[in-house]
């Protein structure tokens, strides 16, 4: 079976891997932030934040991994052509949104892990039936750096993908399916 292939000649989709990988860091991505959000809104004397920490970590190690995989899949796939009916800002924005949400899928891991290495009190950074080992010293200050870097990473990471969902919305609904809807290719 040939794939269905757009007027500029590439394919009209993208790749099953590329879009599984996509929906599935969506998902990881959105959960790990409410779960965030939801844990450290709770009080310290609460139990259950404290058990939560560790699922949080997990999911970001996972998170740091698809992320990671999803980059090697992009760079061996062949994927469709820019769309021709993104004007310029759309088109530097549609390109920069795209690959700061695939950076920030990896740094904002990272700035969690270096947050839980650094602290002082930190059981460590489990994952699957084992505890990574914590690279860095450990350090109040560095504490505060990462967790910083952290969250602002983490809200910047949001709104890009707001961006990212505005954008495809906008293309879908007001551009009504025209050249620049884009949201076809990843469903």
């Amino acid at each position: 079976m040939r794939p269905i292939t757009s007027e500029l000649g590439g394919p009209a989709r993208y790749p099953f891997s590329m879009r599984a990988f996509h929906w599935l860091r969506a998902l990881l991505l959105l959960g790990l932030i409410a779960l965030g959000w939801y844990m450290t809104a709770l009080p310290e004397a609460a139990p259950i934040k404290f058990a939560l920490y560790p699922i949080h970590k997990q999911l970001g190690v996972t998170v740091l991994l698809v992320a990671i995989a999803a980059l090697f899949v992009r760079g061996r796939s062949v994927h469709p052509a820019e769309p021709r009916g993104l004007s310029r800002l759309e088109a530097i924005l549609s390109r920069f949104t795209h690959r700061a949400l695939l950076v920030l899928a990896i740094v904002v891991p990272l700035m969690g892990y270096a947050m839980s290495s650094s602290y002082v009190d930190s059981d460590g950074v489990p994952f699957l039936f084992m505890m990574l080992p914590e690279l860095l010293p450990k350090s109040d200050l560095g504490f505060a750096v990462f967790q910083w870097l952290h969250r602002i990473l983490a809200y910047t990471l949001l709104a890009l993908a707001l961006l990212h969902v505005i954008g495809a919305l906008k293309h879908r609904l007001v551009d009504r399916g025209g050249e620049s809807d884009v949201l076809g290719r990843m469903l």
